[in-house]
């Protein structure tokens, strides 16, 4: 690809992502993400006065999204429970999950969530591209799909 063909690759993508935000809002990009990623129409939504939280099946995982709202101090949070604690190597699954979250997990990250070991990504919305939206989610998916078994079948846990 030419110098030139690239800046023009670059500049249809910004302008794409600058048309996306100006007609759509978050809910409505994030929407369009989870149709593209769930599995046997099984996305469900929910609304309430804190947001909007969507779950659905991606592999052998939940993936769950929860917005905030559209203000720029709004939250995007994606998570993926992979294993239920307590497991029967506390240390090594610490070990194992510090050093996949430095290698193998991008912008996503291995936390504890509810005793439970999660994949999760979160950010404001602010200045949050579409690309952005499809990244944290397609992330947290893939991640937590990837290696859920191999977690329980290393460690235990449910």
């Amino acid at each position: 690809m030419t110098t030139e063909s690239l800046a023009t690759s670059e500049a249809i993508e910004s302008m794409t992502d600058e048309f996306l935000v100006s007609t759509s809002s978050h809910q409505e990009m994030i929407e369009t993400v989870i149709s593209t990623l769930q599995q046997h129409d099984t996305a469900m939504v929910q609304h309430t006065e804190k947001g909007y939280l969507w779950k659905f099946q991606y592999g052998s995982v939940e993936v769950f999204v929860q917005l905030t709202g559209e203000s720029d101090d709004d939250f995007l949070t994606v998570w993926s429970s992979v294993l239920k604690l307590p497991v029967k190597d506390e240390l090594g699954l610490t070990r194992k999950l510090l050093a996949m979250n430095c290698a193998e997990t991008f912008e996503s990250h291995f936390a504890i969530m509810n005793d439970q070991v999660v994949v999760i990504s979160q950010r404001t919305v602010a200045d949050l591209s579409p690309g952005e939206i499809s990244r944290a989610i397609t992330l947290v998916a893939t991640v937590a799909d990837n290696n859920d078994e191999m977690l329980r079948e290393s460690f235990g846990g449910s």
